[in-house]
């Protein structure tokens, strides 16, 4: 009797043992536009997270336990979003942040981060504005509308022998920063601007823009919209006989877009940091585990949602805690190679070294038309 009583104390004794050093899980907040127009692009961000941390927590977690995503949807919106990062740092105790996808929810999130010292890292938001501010725990892993601009303005002039384009954004700071650059760019290259003009975010109804565009007659069309809003646009450009040109900025380059637009589609350029055709041993495995988990291939903001989640852990990882300081050091330190090129920051936070590409939709298929390396700014 005092034998086997003695075997269930050890075995209790083991078990307290075994939760004293059982360690918390490493909460990541994500702030993404899961409801409303963009929402289509919030998720496949999302998707591309939880891959990156599903395969993190198979090969062992970070600071010896699991990764855990604390996701929030922002809606885009700079009042949400802000909400949002409150509730990941008060209540949820989450060790950094990503999110909030557009610039302006952004902007509006990074006093929140600073204020409370936790890491907001954007995989998404390019108003080059973002990293000017010198706000000490922001950091930045994706292009900036005027660096895209600078890689391939000059390129489309002379690929689609443009003499005047007509620009259409997306009516945010996002939409309104590529039109302002690429317009600076284009204009310098010797294209001629004969129309600028705007639209909310979830329109439907493009008569009145079309109209405006029939009537310029441009040679191209730049357009700033993510994928359910540009789908809608291209759809009703071919349904109201436009014949222009178009390229832009966006989630384009996916085979979803291609599904949700058809035959519209074709001719297309779309300026990118990455698409699923692009070579390397990284993207293919990329793209295997994405498809197998999605059963789709990933897109701009599949890829933007899986680097970011990878260099936030690595850099957990590299500084051995959660410690803001000590994981603002880390990030500095980045060297991830990601399925599109290794990324690094500079001392502002902003990422540098990965590619980006200028991608042609033709029959369905994306066809690669450049590519360049994100220099450092």
């Amino acid at each position: 009797m005092l034998q086997r009583w003695n075997g269930v104390a050890m075995c209790l004794l083991t078990a307290m043992c075994g939760l004293a050093v059982a360690q918390e899980p490493v909460k990541i907040g994500v702030i993404e536009p899961l409801t409303g127009s963009v929402a289509y692009d919030g998720q496949s961000y999302v998707n591309g997270a939880k891959l990156a941390v599903a395969q993190r927590n198979a090969a062992g977690g970070v600071l010896g336990g699991d990764v855990q995503l604390v996701i929030e949807d922002g809606q885009c919106s700079p009042a949400n979003s802000v909400n949002a990062a409150e509730k990941l740092i008060v209540r949820d105790r989450v060790a950094v942040l990503t999110g909030a996808f557009c610039s302006s929810a952004t902007a509006a999130v990074q006093p929140v981060a600073d204020r409370n010292r936790k890491i907001l890292l954007s995989g998404v938001s390019s108003d080059v504005r973002l990293t000017e501010k010198g706000l000490k725990y922001f950091f930045r892993s994706a292009e900036t509308d005027k660096l895209m601009s600078k890689a391939f303005s000059k390129i489309l002039a002379k690929d689609l022998g443009l003499e005047t384009v007509a620009y259409v954004g997306v009516n945010d700071d996002w939409g309104r920063g590529g039109v302002k650059n690429f317009s600076a760019d284009l204009s310098e290259a010797g294209v001629k601007e004969v129309m600028v003009e705007y639209f909310d975010h979830g329109e439907t109804d493009f008569s009145t823009l079309l109209a405006k565009l029939r009537a310029a007659k441009p040679d191209g069309i730049f357009i700033a919209a993510e994928t359910q809003d540009g789908s809608v646009l291209v759809r009703q450009l071919k349904e109201f006989g436009v014949q222009s040109k178009v390229f832009g900025v966006g989630s384009w380059a996916t085979a979803d877009f291609i599904k949700l637009t058809g035959e519209a589609s074709n001719g297309i350029y779309a300026a990118v940091p990455y698409v699923a055709t692009i070579g390397g041993e990284r993207n293919a495995q990329f793209v295997k585990a994405y498809s197998a988990a999605y059963k789709n291939s990933p897109g701009k903001y599949s890829a933007a949602g899986f680097n970011a989640l990878n260099i936030l852990m690595d850099a957990i990882a590299r500084a051995g805690s959660t410690d803001s300081d000590a994981v603002r050091k880390a990030m500095l330190e980045t060297d991830y190679k990601a399925p599109n090129g290794e990324y690094r920051f500079t001392d502002k936070g902003e990422a540098y070294g990965f590619d980006a590409v200028l991608v042609q939709i033709s029959d369905g298929k994306l066809n690669i038309a450049a590519q360049t390396t994100i220099d450092k700014p």
